[in-house]
């Protein structure tokens, strides 16, 4: 049973079916971090996501382990899967990592992931990887003293074309895997062609707004909807 059927089910099948839980694995976007030290478990895409489903069918109670680590990359992810991710019997897993990946070498995040996707699909769960938010392209005026030198970094990576090698190495690999990809890197991309990006962030180097959270928890709705 996909977690789209488990959300028509009545009330009465809880008894045997029991609630959606959903586990989110990924890094600082997912943990919830906006500004410096500033956390929004509320404006989160994941929360966004599980109101979305409650608007439909609300008698299923949806449970949401938040298993973002604020600064992680996929490698040092790898070894909390069994504890963090698969120990919550999930029905859904959604996988976000690559903004602290690209600081890593390419087969570094694509080897890890690989070892995502296989374990959280012997699980039985469903799989989705999601692409992370674009980074940003300059370096704006108002970013933090403590972030100016890391987002000059992360300016190359986004106008060099890594950022984008990764993600399309990471969705190769996924579709490979045969892993749903919730290819949201695809629609910053697209927004980027009329949008100045690097505000869209709020921390003006990988994280994005409260209101940017709204476009993961559509994307993946659309996905989920889409089984």
């Amino acid at each position: 049973m996909n977690i789209k059927e488990k959300m028509y089910l009545e009330c009465a099948d809880l008894e045997w079916a029991g609630p959606i839980n959903i586990v989110v694995f990924g890094d600082s976007v997912t943990h919830g971090a906006l500004g410096k030290d500033e956390y929004n478990y509320e404006t989160v895409y994941w929360n966004r996501l599980r109101n979305k489903i409650l608007d439909i069918r609300n008698h299923i109670p949806v449970n949401v382990i938040n298993a973002g680590i604020g600064g992680t990359t996929a490698s040092l992810s790898v070894k909390r899967i069994d504890s963090q991710v698969l120990n919550h019997n999930p029905d859904l897993i959604i996988i976000c990592f690559g903004l602290n990946d690209v600081n890593e070498e390419l087969e570094t995040y694509l080897s890890a992931l690989h070892t995502i996707f296989d374990k959280c699909k012997a699980s039985g769960a469903d799989v989705i990887f999601m692409t992370p938010n674009m980074m940003n392209t300059y370096v704006s005026e108002d970013t933090d003293s403590e972030l100016l030198e890391y987002a000059a970094i992360t300016a190359e990576y986004q106008n060099s074309g890594k950022m984008d090698l990764y993600m399309s190495s990471a969705i190769q690999l996924a579709e490979e895997m045969q892993v749903t990809v919730c290819d949201c890197y695809a629609e910053w991309k697209k927004l980027s062609e009329t949008e100045d990006i690097t505000k869209l962030l709020v921390n003006r180097v990988n994280h994005p707004t409260k209101e940017m959270h709204e476009l993961f928890a559509n994307k993946l709705f659309e996905v989920v909807f889409s089984w």
